[in-house]
């Protein structure tokens, strides 16, 4: 089910954009609520399991407690600049925003790799335990990713066949960082510490998303309501 969700996300925004346009702030929209959904999912979810879980240790002593948690704080903040340095390369996609100036069409490579990095990553949380709710967090996000993606591809007009292998393969690296994060052992016995980097890459971006929602940063009714509903529905 959670494969079939995560694949469907991308295939749903080049279907959409494929048959129609979408309007700009309606997009915008979608990103707002997506950030404020990913953003709470990770605040209220990931962060205190991730937490909890050296917490509820006892077998350590306090001294050791106490090191592991700034461990995992400095884990998500290497998540934050893991994700900064993605971001040279993809341009701002994983918000929406792609900032690609190619005068000679030439297919951006190294944003591919960046993204699939990312959407792979992505997919890792939902490895270690099957939570629909997050998943729901990761497919609202792609939808909006994979619709401005898609719409940068056939405005610059490059070659169908590596957008279908570029749009394919972006569609399937979340559903195999979660099916390698369930099978193999290194990311089950890292778990908390490989959370805490997705978590630093998901506050990044989520953040990212929602001060870049507003214009010129004017105020929006739309987006803001946009934002309300993304965190209550998280929060529900």
């Amino acid at each position: 089910m959670i494969y079939i969700c995560l694949v469907a996300s991308v295939l749903v925004s080049v279907l959409f954009v494929t048959i129609s346009q979408p309007k700009k702030e309606y997009i915008q929209w979608l990103l707002s609520f997506s950030g404020a959904y990913l953003l709470s999912m990770t605040i209220s979810h990931l962060l205190p399991e991730t937490f909890g879980v050296v917490e509820n240790q006892h077998h350590h002593p306090i001294h050791s407690e106490h090191n592991n948690i700034k461990l995992i704080s400095t884990f998500i903040l290497l998540g934050i600049i893991i994700q900064l340095i993605l971001e040279s390369f993809s341009k701002g996609a994983e918000h929406g925003h792609v900032h690609v100036h190619n005068k000679h069409q030439k297919f951006p490579w190294m944003l591919f790799i960046s993204l699939c990095l990312h959407a792979f990553s992505e997919g890792i949380p939902l490895g270690f335990q099957n939570n629909q709710s997050f998943m729901w967090a990761i497919v609202i996000h792609k939808i909006p990713v994979g619709i401005v993606l898609t719409s940068f591809f056939l405005k610059h007009k490059y070659d169908l066949k590596k957008v279908i292998f570029f749009m394919t393969t972006f569609a399937f690296m979340s559903p195999l960082g979660s099916l390698l994060a369930s099978k193999i052992h290194f990311f089950q016995h890292y778990q908390n510490y490989i959370t805490a980097i997705i978590i630093g890459i998901f506050l990044h971006i989520s953040t990212v998303i929602l001060f870049e929602s507003s214009e010129n940063h004017k105020f929006s009714f739309p987006k803001f309501i946009a934002i309300l509903l993304g965190m209550g529905v998280a929060l529900i």
